[in-house]
């Protein structure tokens, strides 16, 4: 097998299992908190909350940048499907005139929100290395496909628009108009989920600092409201028309 169709079918395996990456990330995210330097955590000062503040506002900034793309897609492109490519047209405005895969950005920041709050560098430099070689190849395997499906459509946009580093020079107004209830039907657990992976990264830190399990009540009250947050909206799209659109996925 050639290297261009052995990154495609990669890439399409790794499309496939993307969903995972967050539980990898749960697991090696406790031993990089072990070996991290805890001296400046026991200080009673202002390193802690600017660390936890710039790292919420880092994961926020991917949200954001997901929110912008998500909220003012067509129908059948930018799914959650598992079982391979899908686009029926191609995104071409907004903020996909402004870089290629806004969702693997978005995604990238969210996680490193979570990645810097270990405060351990090496695991920061480790998952950037890891997201590069594993969405590299979920990025070719989607471009080939849009390539054979959009042909010449694609090739004009691709030639102007940046693969992930965004740019501003070609940008174009939205065609579509923004959805809130798309957000809120696509995006909770995401939102949810980051929201517990910064409670785990302090449960742990804590845990190590201690030496034995600090369940603190900060601690529930998030996980309550991420929770209760899940329900309702989860409530909502499948138990009622109130999120529900005919013409978004």
């Amino acid at each position: 097998m050639d290297l261009k169709h052995s990154f495609e079918k990669k890439g399409i395996l790794f499309f496939r299992y993307r969903g995972q990456i967050p539980l990898v990330l749960f697991v090696v995210a406790a031993p990089a908190i072990y070996l991290s330097p805890t001296q400046h955590f026991w200080v009673r000062g202002w390193y802690p909350i600017i660390l936890l503040s710039g790292c919420v506002l880092l994961s926020f900034s991917g949200f954001w940048i997901r929110f912008l793309a998500i909220g003012r897609s067509a129908k059948q492109t930018s799914g959650r499907n598992t079982w391979g490519h899908e686009a029926k047209n191609l995104n071409t405005s907004g903020m996909y005139s402004i870089v290629r895969n806004p969702l693997y950005l978005g995604n990238f920041l969210i996680w490193m929100g979570i990645v810097v709050f270990t405060a351990n560098v090496w695991f920061m430099l480790l998952v950037i290395l890891a997201f590069w070689l594993y969405y590299e190849r979920i990025i070719f395997s989607e471009e080939a496909f849009l390539e054979r499906e959009f042909g010449n459509d694609f090739l004009e946009w691709s030639k102007r628009v940046p693969v992930f580093i965004p740019s501003m020079k070609n940008y174009e107004k939205p065609s579509i108009a923004f959805s809130l209830k798309t957000i809120l039907r696509r995006e909770y657990p995401g939102v949810s989920a980051t929201i517990m992976g910064f409670v785990y990264v302090e449960f742990i830190r804590f845990w190590v600092l201690t030496g034995s399990p600090q369940w603190l009540w900060r601690h529930g009250i998030v996980v309550l409201v991420a929770l209760l947050l899940s329900l309702i909206l989860r409530t909502l799209k499948h138990h009622t028309n109130i999120l529900k659109e005919e013409d978004r996925s």
